[in-house]
């Protein structure tokens, strides 16, 4: 009997280092595939930054919406390379590319496509819009009517679009990245809350730096303006979408994120008593996901094969900011959600 207690614990002495051993050599295989497949994302940003000085955070973003299958709205002042980073982004990616301007006279057939009659064959004919392209730049969504931005959100959604009796799969990858403008009012159909949350990020953008905007002005000046070169194929983001989801997310880092949605709910409960009569609704499930998903595409793009707490931080206000609703308390005194998120992030533990 005591020999073969002896002979268990001996071999289970031996088993546990040689699980650790292959722990750590798994670990070691996803660091490397990680290492290999995100090779282009250096690519990307030699090619982008030909042309975009600065900016870095929102051709990072632009990048997210890319691995996750995630939708994109820039929000910023006229002037900041919004439009110019969305079309420089689809240049350096062998992909097709689209740009709808939105107007108030826009109709979602001049989006999605109509049925054309040929008086020649005594039938109709589709012709497909624009929105069948991979990328697909919706310039100043807030213009159309209500109606468009259903359209456009719903093929977002769906990932397919309805023209007469057929419908119509959507190219992969697919990507909306809207823009809007914040200060013009007149003119403008503002996105109800329901149909923003489709987006995976809203992104505010600012200002360059002086020394960055010194570097634009002598650029454009002298008119140096260099061709971008495809330097990403669509086959190439496929796969590395596949190697994001492998992006380990601990269970610490998934309570983290509970923590941080729940707090937006249920603010007493962890200690923020005071936002209570601030807050109207909090996040939704949707920012759940949101917030993993690209905490795990800004994981990868940083070349870790494991989700840290500084990711999830990072793209904590992108991915909230437009899920919480405020009160008219918080309006009165000046508080904006950016206000509510940073709140939570200074309250709720880091693991």
């Amino acid at each position: 009997m005591f020999f073969a207690v002896e002979a268990f614990f001996c071999s289970l002495c031996t088993a546990i280092p040689s699980y650790a051993m292959q722990h750590s050599l798994s670990e070691e295989t996803q660091r490397r595939t990680i290492e290999a497949e995100r090779s282009f994302i250096d690519r990307l940003w030699e090619a982008t930054e030909q042309v975009i000085i600065g900016q870095r955070q929102m051709l990072e973003r632009l990048l997210i919406g890319l691995l996750t299958k995630g939708h994109i709205l820039l929000e910023g002042m006229p002037g900041l390379a919004k439009t110019l980073a969305i079309k420089t982004l689809s240049q350096a990616v062998d992909a097709r590319f689209s740009r709808i301007q939105f107007t108030p006279d826009l109709l979602p057939a001049d989006i999605l496509g109509t049925m054309i009659y040929n008086p020649a064959k005594a039938e109709f004919t589709v012709r497909q819009g624009p929105i069948f392209a991979n990328f697909v730049l919706a310039d100043e969504i807030n213009r159309a009517p209500a109606k468009v931005q259903s359209a456009l959100l719903e093929a977002m959604q769906e990932r397919q679009v309805t023209i007469g009796n057929d419908s119509f799969r959507l190219p992969e990858p697919f990507l909306v990245l809207a823009t809007q403008n914040p200060i013009e009012q007149e003119g403008t159909y503002p996105l109800p809350e329901a149909q923003v949350d489709r987006f995976l990020l809203k992104v505010k953008i600012g200002y360059p730096s002086q020394t960055e905007e010194r570097l634009i002005l002598r650029r454009y000046l002298d008119g140096e303006m260099p061709e971008v070169k495809k330097v990403v194929s669509t086959e190439t983001l496929l796969k590395a979408r596949d190697t994001v989801k492998k992006v380990l997310l601990s269970e610490k880092i998934e309570q983290y994120i509970l923590d941080i949605i729940f707090a937006s709910r249920e603010p007493a409960r962890f200690g923020l008593a005071q936002l209570a009569p601030l807050i109207s609704y909090g996040a939704s499930p949707r920012a759940t996901l949101a917030l993993a998903q690209a905490s795990r595409a800004l994981a990868f793009i940083r070349g870790r094969s494991f989700v840290a707490p500084e990711d999830v931080r990072d793209v904590c206000f992108d991915a909230l900011r437009h899920r919480i609703g405020l009160t008219y308390e918080a309006e009165a005194e000046g508080l904006i959600q950016e206000n509510i998120i940073e709140r939570i992030l200074q309250t709720v533990p880091i693991p």
